[in-house]
């Protein structure tokens, strides 16, 4: 679960990418959410073949964490904001923490109306999951794509590809939900 202090971290980094140019306020973009929407598919259709055909575990866990950076990214979009070219994986990462975990939360509700004095809880906590899935993905992709056996990458890929999907699915349907 994201933590008080990771919060506190991002909302502070976020303040300092946008005084930078790091991050950058911009008008929403149909034309580029819908590629970087694209992307985050193919790279989940990349990520199942390589699976399913054994062919690279160490990709599989590239191709999810990178169908959950484009998805996050067409996010930001919808909500005004484009991530430069520099620590643009950090950027996206903390940018997702700030504007788009708040709005998810409140879109997950929606979901749970029925039961919305469990739902904040559970919305709160399933925003955050979801949120913390990308973190560890991004930091996984690091590591492995660089210092780890073949035995502990094809049981990471897995959990890459199923955590990816997930993310695509959820973050689909938070576009989706958003009125800009």
């Amino acid at each position: 679960m994201l933590n008080k202090e990771r919060i506190k971290e991002a909302e502070t980094n976020v303040k300092t990418y946008l005084s930078e140019g790091l991050l950058k306020k911009e008008s929403s973009n149909p034309d580029a959410i819908s590629v970087l929407i694209k992307n985050a598919k193919e790279s989940i259709l990349s990520a199942e073949k390589l699976d399913s055909t054994k062919t690279s575990d160490l990709w599989v866990i590239v191709c999810s964490y990178y169908a959950m950076f484009y998805i996050t990214n067409a996010v930001l979009r919808k909500l005004g904001y484009k991530a430069g070219e520099k620590i643009v994986h950090q950027v996206t990462s903390d940018a997702l923490i700030v504007y788009a975990r708040k709005k998810l939360k409140e879109s997950m509700l929606e979901e749970y109306e029925n039961a919305k004095d469990e739902a904040l809880n559970l919305a709160g906590l399933r925003a955050d999951s979801l949120i913390e899935s990308f973190e560890f993905e991004k930091g996984k992709r690091g590591r492995l794509q660089y210092t780890t056996d073949d035995i502990e990458k094809q049981s990471k890929a897995k959990t890459s590809l199923k955590r990816a999907k997930e993310f695509v699915f959820e973050m689909e349907k938070f576009l989706a939900s958003l009125r800009m």
